[in-house]
């Protein structure tokens, strides 16, 4: 257990002092990505999508990551209108509950207010999640409705409980996503937007 504890600070100090590196802990890159005015969080986001997944899929390949730690989650309709809440809020804010920590960590007072309001947020749900559940239960509909589980993947990864949609090895389809979200990093230009003829 301790084993676990210091290896959770150890990676999540590196993924901070990462977040902070790449510039997203300042909220107004943020919002500049998400009004396409600064695409470089975009470009930071895209290339490690693609990286990290394609040795993810290595690792699963060559036995290092058990398949069974894969696990693939189904769609609810809470979930969609909880993201659209939390889209509200990271817009508004400028910052995600990992970049908040982050930010906080990096001596930016302001973002101990967002990890107040999630605090709160979370804790408003888990006192409302059982009258939820039995006065709201359409939250917890699946959007769509494929298997037993309600889950799929795109292709193999080895974990029986999630059939993949395609009988392909996962490294091979990774491999080809990881390069396009790779490239696509390098091509997407700093801007698309002008910031001086944005509303």
């Amino acid at each position: 257990m301790l084993k676990q504890i210091i290896l959770g600070l150890l990676f999540g100090g590196a993924f901070g002092f990462v977040l902070h590196k790449v510039q997203a802990t300042d909220p107004n890159k943020i919002v500049g990505f998400l009004r396409l005015t600064d695409m470089h969080l975009a470009k930071v986001i895209l290339f490690a999508i693609g990286f990290s997944s394609f040795l993810l899929f290595i690792g699963l390949a060559i036995g290092l990551v058990p398949a069974s730690h894969i696990h693939v989650k189904a769609s609810y309709l809470g979930v969609i209108l909880g993201g659209s809440i939390f889209g509200l809020g990271f817009g508004l804010g400028g910052y995600c509950p990992g970049t908040t920590v982050a930010a906080w960590g990096a001596g930016r007072k302001d973002a101990i207010f967002m990890i107040l309001g999630g605090l709160v947020g979370a804790w408003v749900f888990v006192l409302c999640y059982g009258w939820l559940l039995n006065n709201m239960s359409w939250l917890f509909d699946s959007v769509v409705s494929i298997n037993e589980t309600n889950k799929i993947t795109l292709a193999d990864t080895g974990n029986i409980k999630n059939p993949a949609l395609f009988s392909l090895p996962g490294i091979v389809v990774a491999g080809v996503i990881a390069i396009i979200f790779m490239v696509a990093a390098f091509l997407i230009p700093d801007q698309i937007r002008n910031t001086t003829t944005a509303s």
